[in-house]
């Protein structure tokens, strides 16, 4: 299934995501796994209010429309930091969704020849500080920042 999804014109499709979101939460939390949320969320200890149900498939189609166009404009280590920030704000899966925006950005990067990116454990909390100082703000600059930071730290013993 993901071999033939990646062959599409659409090297990012909806379904590729969901079949994502699908594989990490199928053992766990299997009525949910893969699916649009049909309920209303909160992020524990955020201020940030995701979007209702009602707006999420045009949020998601208006996500993949702008992944498409901006894939051939954007620099793609910057492409995958607004992946993963755009994404994760629509916030369109009832779990998983920090996992599957990460694996996204990680799937730009590598698509493009870049190394991936881990977000430490260690450094967790300025990565969820940054994500909502941006997902409040409704700019992602604070988020792209902090990304290129730990980024370009991240990624210098891989370039020597």
């Amino acid at each position: 299934m993901f071999s033939e999804l990646l062959q599409l014109k659409n090297d990012l499709p909806q379904k590729l995501v969901q079949e994502w979101n699908w594989a990490l939460l199928k053992d766990t939390k299997p009525d949910v796994a893969g699916q649009i949320r049909r309920q209303g969320v909160r992020i524990s200890g955020s201020e940030y209010v995701p979007p209702s149900p009602v707006e999420l498939q045009a949020l998601l189609n208006e996500f993949f429309a702008w992944y498409n166009r901006a894939k051939a404009s954007l620099n793609p280590v910057e492409l995958a930091a607004l992946v993963h920030f755009k994404f994760v704000t629509i916030h369109p899966f009832s779990d998983g969704n920090n996992r599957v925006s990460r694996l996204m950005m990680n799937y730009v990067l590598n698509r493009h020849g870049y190394p991936m990116f881990n977000v430490e454990y260690k450094g967790r909390l300025a990565y969820y500080r940054a994500l909502e100082r941006s997902q409040l703000s409704k700019d992602g600059r604070a988020f792209t920042r902090w990304f290129f930071r730990r980024y370009i730290r991240g990624s210098r013993r891989f370039l020597e």
